[in-house]
């Protein structure tokens, strides 16, 4: 679950730090004006393309995301409800002994005795 976040995140960061490096390369590189512009407008031109990948990537990261949220909610909910019968199953069997101890014939012989 969190590995699909981390890869996700791993793969962003690699995009990114791929157009910056590009970027720089391409500004700091030795190269004439017109040979600079021209693979300029060729990475413009490709930058719609790169950023649609880059968007379906982070709409997927994000499903997998919400459904393992999800998951992890639904079994903490069942966690809870199942903590929630035991605790009332456990009450009323309290409740059940500390009835009978107060009805057995033990109990009812000690209170009719003077209390000294």
């Amino acid at each position: 679950m969190a590995k699909d976040s981390k890869g996700g995140g791993l793969w962003v960061g690699l995009v990114v730090g791929g157009l910056i490096g590009t970027a720089t390369g391409l500004l700091l590189a030795p190269r004439s004006g017109r040979d600079t512009r021209r693979i300029l407008k060729k990475s413009a031109e490709a930058l719609p393309e790169l950023v649609e990948d880059l968007s379906t990537m982070l709409q997927l990261q994000t499903g997998q995301l919400s459904e393992s949220a999800q998951k992890n909610w639904q079994e903490t909910l069942n966690r809870l409800q199942e903590a929630i019968t035991a605790g009332i199953e456990a009450s009323q069997m309290a409740a059940i002994q500390e009835e009978n101890a107060h009805n057995s014939p033990a109990n009812s012989s000690m209170t009719n005795q003077p209390r000294p």
